[in-house]
């Protein structure tokens, strides 16, 4: 069924606000998760709603393991987002994705461990599926909105998420290269999971910041790093705009609007309510 869009934007490293956002206030969402990062500064663009989130906080105060992101996307279902478009600094583990390129992710490869992945578990067991772990529709929107910005722009990339806060080893990067993976970051996981887990469709625009440390003698410096940063920053907030400004005007049903459909395994009379009062957000469509 067609609705309205209200799209989630997840600020990652670089990006703590989002320029152009009319009637806006901050607001703090409460969660039965916990903590969000920050506050919701909600408000319209044109006529969409808009619900951005800075990932680390405002100041970068949040490191990335430490992430809170079951809270993150159950405080933006609450909001009233509709998708979500996330934004990241990522290293490049290719010679053709260099620093100020934006790549539009299709993959992902988790190596976080110490994370929550999932909202679910005993008194509630539920499989999504993973297979296509981002949206196509958002993703070529996001993909066509970095290209008219005059960014260099790459498409379907793998996304190695790994567990920080520390940089890779040589032998870590060479290694994940060997996978297949081509780009590399500390938070997308298990933030796609919990998107999908809470039926928002989800795409991410990485921004290569570095080569992360396959090539011999080159080595992760935060100092340019954060200069890579602050030059893709203000194109990630041209991109933000021009994605809403070109978005359809009525938001046509997606696939992953209905995830859950047939994902819940456990019967209704063994489910824990105290979980299923938890998920009254992410997953009140099916279970309440």
């Amino acid at each position: 069924m067609a609705k309205d869009w209200c799209i989630g934007i997840i600020g990652g490293s670089g990006l703590y606000n989002i320029e152009g956002i009319e009637d806006e206030q901050w607001l703090m969402i409460d969660s039965p998760w916990g903590e969000p990062s920050d506050e919701i500064l909600c408000g319209r663009i044109g006529d969409v709603k808009v619900r951005f989130l800075p990932r680390h906080g405002r100041g970068h105060a949040i490191s990335p393991n430490d992430l809170n992101s079951r809270a993150n996307i159950d405080a933006l279902k609450r909001a009233g987002c509709t998708d979500i478009l996330a934004i990241s600094a990522i290293g490049s583990l290719r010679e053709e994705l260099e620093p100020g390129r934006f790549v539009v992710v299709e993959q992902f490869i988790d190596r976080t461990v110490h994370r929550a992945s999932s909202f679910y578990g005993s008194g509630c067991v539920t499989h999504v599926s993973m297979a296509d772990p981002v949206c196509p529709r958002l993703s070529e929107m996001a993909a066509k909105a970095v290209t008219a910005c005059k960014a260099k722009t790459a498409t379907g990339a793998t996304y190695l998420a790994m567990e920080g806060p520390q940089f890779s080893t040589r032998a870590e990067s060479r290694m994940y290269q060997a996978w297949g993976a081509d780009v590399i970051g500390m938070t997308a996981m298990p933030e796609a999971k919990l998107a999908r887990e809470a039926e928002l469709p989800y795409a991410l625009i990485g921004m290569v910041t570095d080569y992360d440390c396959w090539r011999e003698g080159d080595e992760v410096d935060v100092a340019q790093v954060i200069a890579q940063m602050q030059e893709n920053g203000q194109l990630a907030r041209e991109a933000v705009l021009k994605f809403i400004e070109k978005l359809p005007k009525t938001r046509k049903a997606s696939p992953i609007d209905t995830a859950l459909d047939n994902a819940v395994i456990t019967a209704p009379e063994e489910r824990d309510p105290q979980l299923v009062a938890k998920l009254d957000a992410v997953a009140g469509r099916v279970l309440i």
